[in-house]
Order: C-alpha cells, then sequence, then structure tokens
C-alpha cells in the first residue's frame, strides 16, 4: 500500500505533459525562426511536429471560414428569398386585380351589346350586393332602387336575356327573382313558329341539368325543333315582349297528345350574376285589356238588331269570349 501511494506521488499529471510538450515545441519553432535554422535535427523535428500542427490549425481555420461564409450566404439567400416572395405576392395581387377589371370589363360589354341588342327599352345598369346562401342566383338584391326610379315589376336581364323580374324596391336596393326559382313562370314563345307555353322556374332540375321544363306547347305541325330560340311572349302580363330566354334543349308529347312538354336551356348564367341590366319600362297591359273590351262591346251592339242577327252574334259572342278565356288561362294568367 505504501508502495503505491510513493508511485501515484512520483508520477506527473497528463494535463503538465501536455503542457511541457506544448511549451517544448514553442521554443522549438522560436528557435527555428530566430536562428533560421534550415537544416540539421531540430529542423527536422520542426517539420514532425509543427506542420501536422500547422496543417491541423489551417485546417480547423478553413473549416471556421466555410461556416462563416455558408452563414452569410445562406442568411444574403434568405434574405432574397423575402425580397422575391414579396414581389410574388405584389405580382399575384396585380394578376388578381387584372382578372377582377377583366371580368367587369367583359360584364360590362355584355351590358352595352345587350342594350344595342334591346334598343326599344330603356335600361338601368345595377350590381349585384347579395343573393341566397346557395350557389345559384335564384333570388338576388341589386343596388338600385325608387330613388333610381326602379319599381315592382321591372323586367332584369343579364349576360344574353331574361333574367327575372323586381319582386320588392327599397329606396336604394331591390330584390329580384330570377326565372329558375321554384314559383317562377313565364309564358314564353318559339321563335320559328310563335307557338306559346309555360317555362317553370326549377332550381333542382337547373343544379342537376342547367336546363328548366316547359309545358303546354302546342305544336299541331311538328315544326319545333331542338335548338329553336325561345323568348318572352307578347301574351305575357309581366314580361316584355321578345327577350331571349334560351334554346329547346329537349321536347316530348304530353300525355293527353294535344301538347308538348319539355326543357329549355336558359343564356343566362345564373351562377356567375355581378352586373345586371334593369328594363325601366312596367309591361303595359291596358291595350290587351282595351282590345277585349272593345271585342265585348261590339259583339252587345251586334245583339240589338234583329232576332236572326242577334242569334248569330250571341253565337259569335260566345266563341269570342271562349276564345280570349283559352288565350289568357294559356298565357298570362300562367305567369307567377
Amino acid at each position: 500500500m505504501r508502495t503505491n501511494r510513493g508511485k501515484k506521488r512520483n508520477s506527473m499529471p497528463t494535463k503538465y505533459s501536455l503542457l511541457l510538450i506544448t511549451a517544448g515545441c514553442i521554443v522549438v519553432f522560436i528557435t527555428s525562426l530566430t536562428l533560421n535554422l534550415t537544416g540539421g535535427p531540430l529542423h527536422t523535428l520542426a517539420g514532425y511536429i509543427i506542420v501536422p500542427m500547422q496543417s491541423g490549425i489551417n485546417a480547423a481555420g478553413q473549416w471556421i471560414l466555410d461556416k462563416t461564409n455558408e452563414f452569410r450566404t445562406l442568411s444574403e439567400v434568405l434574405d432574397e428569398n423575402e425580397e422575391l416572395q414579396a414581389q410574388v405576392d405584389e405580382l399575384t395581387d396585380q394578376l388578381n386585380n387584372l382578372a377582377l377589371e377583366q371580368y367587369e370589363l367583359e360584364s360590362l360589354r355584355e351590358l352595352l351589346e345587350l342594350d344595342e341588342k334591346y334598343p326599344e327599352y330603356e335600361k338601368l345598369a345595377a350590381s349585384v350586393v347579395a343573393m341566397d346562401s346557395n350557389n345559384w342566383f335564384d333570388t338576388f338584391t341589386i343596388d338600385r332602387g325608387t330613388s333610381d326610379g326602379v319599381t315592382e315589376g321591372m323586367n332584369v336581364m343579364a349576360g344574353s336575356g331574361l333574367v327575372g323580374i323586381i319582386t320588392e324596391a327599397g329606396a336604394n336596393y331591390s330584390k329580384v327573382r330570377s326565372i329558375i326559382d321554384d314559383s317562377s313562370s313565364v309564358s314564353a314563345m318559339v321563335v320559328t313558329t310563335g307557338d306559346n307555353f309555360i317555362i317553370s322556374g326549377d332550381l333542382e332540375q337547373m343544379s342537376e341539368s342547367g336546363v328548366l321544363p316547359f309545358s303546354s306547347l302546342k305544336d299541331d305541325d311538328d315544326e319545333v325543333q331542338v335548338g329553336d330560340a325561345v323568348v318572352t311572349s307578347y301574351i305575357s302580363d309581366k314580361y316584355q315582349q321578345g327577350i331571349l330566354i334560351g334554346y329547346i334543349a329537349s321536347f316530348e308529347d304530353s300525355s293527353n297528345n294535344l301538347t308538348k312538354t319539355g326543357t329549355i336551356t336558359p343564356v343566362v348564367d345564373f351562377e356567375h350574376l355581378q352586373m345586371v341590366m334593369v328594363i325601366t319600362d312596367v309591361k303595359d297591359t291596358s291595350e290587351m285589356v282595351t282590345s277585349s273590351d272593345t271585342e265585348s262591346e261590339d259583339t252587345v251592339s251586334e245583339g240589338t238588331g234583329t232576332s236572326g242577327d242577334s242569334e248569330d252574334s250571341s253565337g259569335d259572342g260566345d266563341g269570342s269570349d271562349t276564345g280570349d278565356s283559352e288565350s289568357s288561362a294559356g298565357g298570362a294568367n300562367g305567369e307567377e
């Protein structure tokens, strides 16, 4: 036990050994530089000791320099990336604004073409400001009201044709019910044949197939064809005459084999309405009423003649009344 303790006391700690070696290397290095020794054992010893140390120091320094450069390069790249991202965001905003302006210009162009297409009607442009929660513009609100001369019953157009009708007018707003709404019905006419029929609103069918159903088409000569243009009828008591609604998509004979039913494809995009045109004229039905009253008065006056004439007039009067009644039942009265 005593022997081991003696050995432990005489042994030199490792850290002191390293210090001595380092000090010796430094002395040799300084001596070599001072005496300018270019040969001999000392120079050789310096080559074995100093050169590896210098290489290690150089390698460590180069590593630190490379990492510093990499860090600087990474920082520069991050800064440049932020600048580029800012430019991308700015360009994206510009593209979005351009797309929005292009869409607005396209809407205005369509309204201008629509205005030129129906020069006989006074019109007022309006913007859509609200709609129902669904994706279809079956009912919506525009930014024009009674202060702009808009009243209930005025027709609304967009794109290439009929949108619907004003159902409520406030001071600075109006509500529109479009022809695709379930409560809507329109007296229509096939342009090629002049046959009248009723188009009904059906939001579900519009959503599924993009078409609206029609009924009561009397086509005795089978002249109606798929693709024929459909416009508002002259017998309508709510819609101005001749406004394009759409095109015949399909048809078939009704169960009674007297009329035809089918579908039309509307010309208006009821999923994307931004601007519309309001016809500031309300359909005038007084002429239709006056004409009917005149015919009745003529029939009564003819009935004041001879007995034979009276019978003939009575017969004619019944026929006239019946014809008017059928016309009304199949036309204006079918509208909602």
